[in-house]
């Protein structure tokens, strides 16, 4: 009986304490823990989400003390859903081990169970699992520990912390069939930072301005962060909001820019949801980073417990208003935004630096010595929007987008069919200046541009695919379909191929054609004159003389640059629903 007693406590002790703090265990150990979870307490199940490229098992645990193990049950359990989420970066990997000690003491020695009494908890032991098992003492020379831990991207080289928006990576398409199901209403991201040295364990990033519900962004600011920062503070823990330095130089300040959907802050803010960035600091030890992960867990999962009702009205209050707003009120809707030149005093608690001169660089290098110092420097926290556009009724996508059609559907987007032709008041986009990134980014070619727009009516054909915006995805859609959104469809590079000219005509045969409209058309001719009195450029090309001539042609493509998504301010009738299970 002593030697199973023996056994049994043995089973709960993880690598990382058996280690002495210094080690995490690899993929197969941690989903046996996991497991172990799952045969022990009648309050946890493990689902199978999908499959990685190499083969390996994307799997959550749903911790619920009445078995709400579907997300039906868990919405209509009046509880607040909480998906913990660890390894997306696998390399930065204590979330994993600070959450195997923090369900022990939910759901083995049970003096944390009072958590499930609000709160049903999706814990993804680690999102990457194939970068998990890219092992090497070697990945992250700038990280103090584990002994040896994953990699930052995926088998395909995707870093899944970029593709929110575009699901791209296999491992992504996956979550977010998974996430949009769910729904959680607060999201924890664990991670940990590189960079400059300071005195900082942990740090937190939030989104308090204007891509988020203003309502939610007042809650993080006048109660839960203050909370936060209190109660790790009181763990014995140094705690900051996420520290990124204006131009990579501390004294120049802290800058909090509103974060792109691309990142998981700034998706989950597209659904009006908060989702916690907690950041460890990597030079410091990684037993540290355990310990200092799990109390900003354990802290955030004791708060939202106390005030979930709090939370969850908060939830349907931005869902509604992001609707009535934009959709009913016709609000500009704010798409970019950038921070403004207004600071206010941080107190930085950093290190002593040196800079000294590096023959192998032959520049200076900065030196950072364990000499503590305080100084204080401008935070920078405070948005503008750059730019707005106009929520129209319906975005109309050509019957032959499917592609488009299937993202959507990963969103959680209602698709509908038009069954039959309509006339509609529509706005339309002509890309101009078009300027393609000079390096891959993610596996995509991106691009800038401006745009000309028109408003005119439209035929619209049976079978095009209708996206109404009086949803509560609305800033999904829009930052997804406008596309001038940072993160949006057209600026991934996804419409690419209508930014090619596909027909061509030949010198001798345009140049005699541009003649006669040279002479028969006046404005043709003013406009032709004035460009070479004023453009030096195109008047020592004659490719650009020519295609002058030939854009106003009646042979050229009319379609050229045309941006295939329409935006509908007109109310359409009836639609077909899309098939729920619509596949590529």
């Amino acid at each position: 009986m002593k030697q199973e007693q023996n056994n049994n406590q043995d089973k709960w002790v993880t690598h990382f304490e058996k280690s002495g703090g210094l080690s995490s265990p690899s993929f197969e150990e941690t989903m046996r823990y996991f497991e172990h979870f799952t045969r022990d307490s009648n309050f946890a199940k493990m689902i199978t989400l999908g499959f990685s490229p190499q083969g390996r098992p994307m799997r959550c645990m749903i911790v619920s003390n009445n078995r709400e193990f579907t997300a039906p049950k868990a919405r209509d359990s009046g509880k607040l859903i909480v998906l913990i989420q660890n390894g997306i970066h696998a390399g930065e990997i204590e979330g994993k081990d600070a959450t195997m000690l923090l369900l022990r003491e939910i759901l083995i020695t049970k003096e944390k169970e009072h958590l499930l009494k609000n709160l049903i908890l999706l814990v993804l032991p680690i999102f990457n699992v194939d970068g998990h098992e890219r092992i090497s003492e070697f990945n992250r020379p700038n990280q103090n520990g584990p002994t040896e831990m994953g990699w930052r991207t995926t088998s395909l080289n995707y870093n899944l912390n970029r593709d929110y928006m575009k699901g791209d990576a296999p491992e992504m398409k996956i979550f977010l069939r998974f996430f949009n199901d769910w729904l959680p209403d607060f999201i924890i991201d664990n991670h940990t930072t590189d960079g400059a040295d300071y005195q900082y364990h942990i740090s937190y990033g939030l989104e308090t301005n204007q891509n988020i519900n203003k309502d939610t962004a007042d809650f993080l600011k006048e109660k839960f962060i203050p909370h936060l920062t209190q109660k790790v503070t009181d763990k014995g823990f140094l705690i900051s909001p996420y520290l990124e330095f204006k131009e990579n130089k501390i004294e120049n300040g802290i800058v909090l820019e509103p974060s792109l959907p691309r990142f998981s802050t700034g998706y989950a803010a597209l659904h009006n949801r908060i989702c916690l960035l907690v950041e460890t600091h990597s030079l410091k030890p990684f037993e540290n980073r355990v310990h200092s992960t799990k109390a900003m867990n354990e802290i955030t999962l004791e708060y939202l417990n106390d005030n979930h009702l709090t939370v969850l009205a908060m939830n349907l209050r931005a869902d509604k208003n992001t609707v009535d707003h934009y959709y009913g009120g016709n609000e500009p809707f704010p798409i970019s935004f950038a921070l403004t030149d207004e600071s206010e005093p941080f107190l930085f608690k950093g290190f002593e630096m040196l800079e000294e001169e590096s023959e192998v660089t032959g520049s200076k290098v900065t030196r950072y010595t364990d000499i503590p110092v305080e100084f204080e420097v401008p935070l920078f926290n405070k948005a503008e929007v750059t730019e707005f556009c106009d929520v129209p009724e319906a975005y109309l996508i050509p019957k032959e987008l499917h592609f488009v059609v299937y993202l959507l559907k990963l969103h959680k987007i209602y698709v509908e069919q038009l069954y039959q032709p309509h006339v509609l008041h529509v706005e339309r986009m002509r890309f101009k200046n078009v300027k393609f990134s000079a390096a891959s980014y993610e596996g995509r070619q991106m691009i800038n541009f401006d745009l000309i727009k028109w408003r005119e009516k439209k035929r619209i054909s049976e079978g095009n695919f209708v996206v109404r915006t009086n949803q509560p995805s609305l800033r999904v859609i829009v930052n997804l379909l406008e596309p001038t959104a940072p993160d949006s469809l057209a600026k991934w590079g996804f419409f690419n191929m209508f930014l090619e000219r596909k027909e061509y005509i030949e010198p001798y045969v345009m140049e005699p054609y541009a003649k006669k409209m040279l002479e028969e058309n006046e404005r043709y001719r003013k406009d032709f004159y004035k460009k070479l009195e004023t453009e030096e450029t195109f008047k020592n090309d004659p490719n650009s003389r020519l295609d002058f001539f030939y854009k106003r042609s009646p042979f050229f493509d009319k379609n050229e640059k045309i941006y295939p998504i329409i935006k509908s301010f007109d109310k359409i009738r009836t639609n077909r629903s899309m098939d729920e299970n619509y596949q590529e």
